[in-house]
């Protein structure tokens, strides 16, 4: 389900009266909690959360004239799903997550590459998506993504 929405409130507004509150509070959430120089912004039908190019010139390498991401937000069709490079990329902020996750929601983490995926609405771990969005600056963003790319 990719939206066309132009803005993070057009895609909000868009969404079914369930999703909405959930989607403006995960939103809300990560804007209070991701650390300066981030922007928001769509990028991929998603709310994402990029280094802008007045910070970071050369852009997405797969894309130069996209920003680069950092961070998704989206209502998929069964799931909100909560999209951060940092667990994809740091080993250490992937286990800091999986070991803390428990203590935040009930059941099972549903998890893949960089996304984790909530099926039931009532189960977000807001709290916890707050403190994961506080663990990577902007340059250490562009530090992390500069290494993996110049391997």
């Amino acid at each position: 389900m990719q939206s066309t929405a132009k803005t993070p409130d057009q895609y909000i507004d868009e969404l079914p009266e369930d999703r909405k509150v959930v989607m403006q509070k995960l939103r809300d959430t990560v804007k209070k909690n991701l650390p300066d120089g981030f922007e928001e912004t769509m990028q991929y039908g998603m709310i994402s959360y990029v280094v802008p190019h007045s910070i970071y010139p050369d852009g997405y390498h797969c894309k130069p004239t996209d920003a680069l991401p950092f961070m998704s937000i989206a209502s998929q069709k069964n799931h909100i799903g909560f999209y951060h490079s940092g667990i994809y990329t740091d080993p250490e902020i992937m286990a800091w997550f999986v070991a803390e996750y428990p203590k935040y929601a009930k059941g099972k983490l549903d998890m893949g590459k960089s996304c984790v995926r909530f099926k039931n609405l009532k189960n977000i771990p807001f709290e916890l998506l707050g403190e994961l969005a506080t663990k990577i600056t902007v340059a250490q963003w562009i530090a992390k993504y500069e290494s993996v790319l110049k391997r």
